[in-house]
C-alpha cells in the first residue's frame, strides 16, 4: 500500500490507515553560536587556476583564497594579511605559487556597529615543504 498522509489505502482489499507524526528537529547552533577559532590549510592554488588567462592569475588566487576562506569559516568578512598578498604576488601575475599554507583565524569584530559579529584573518604560514601537512587546529597564546 502507498502511504498517504492519514488517509485510507487500499491494499488488495484490505484497507489500511497509516498516519505520521511531525518530528520536532534540534537545530545545531549555527551561524549565532560561532565561536573563535585559528586553523592551518593548505590550499592547492594550481588546480584553482586552470584555464586562467595570465594576466588575471594572482588577482584570481586571491579571490579563490577569499572564497575559501568564507567556506571554512562562514563569515562574509574576510581580511587577507599582506603578507600573504605579497607571497601570492610574489611571482609576478602570471607565476603564482602552485600551494600555499593559511592560518584561518575567526575571530570577534570589536567595531560595535559592524554588520557581521565575526570576522576572519587569512595569514600566510611558511612551511619548508607541503608533504604530509594536515588541517590543523592551532591553540591561540
Amino acid at each position: 500500500a502507498q502511504a498517504i498522509f492519514g488517509r485510507e489505502v487500499p491494499n488488495n482489499g484490505a484497507k489500511v490507515v497509516q498516519t505520521f507524526a511531525m518530528v520536532k528537529v534540534v537545530k545545531k547552533s549555527g551561524r549565532n553560536g560561532q565561536e573563535p577559532v585559528t586553523r592551518d590549510y593548505t590550499i592547492h592554488l594550481h588546480k584553482l587556476l586552470q584555464k586562467i588567462q595570465f594576466k588575471k592569475r594572482a588577482g584570481r588566487a586571491i579571490r579563490e583564497i577569499r572564497k575559501f576562506a568564507a567556506r571554512a569559516m562562514t563569515t562574509k568578512d574576510i581580511r587577507i594579511d599582506t603578507k600573504l598578498n605579497k607571497f601570492v604576488w610574489s611571482n609576478g601575475v602570471r607565476n603564482v605559487p602552485a600551494r600555499v599554507r593559511i592560518r584561518l583565524s575567526r575571530k570577534r569584530n570589536e567595531d560595535e556597529e559592524a554588520k557581521e559579529k565575526m570576522f576572519t584573518l587569512v595569514q600566510h604560514v611558511p612551511v619548508e615543504s607541503f608533504k604530509n601537512l594536515q588541517t590543523e587546529t592551532v591553540k591561540d597564546e
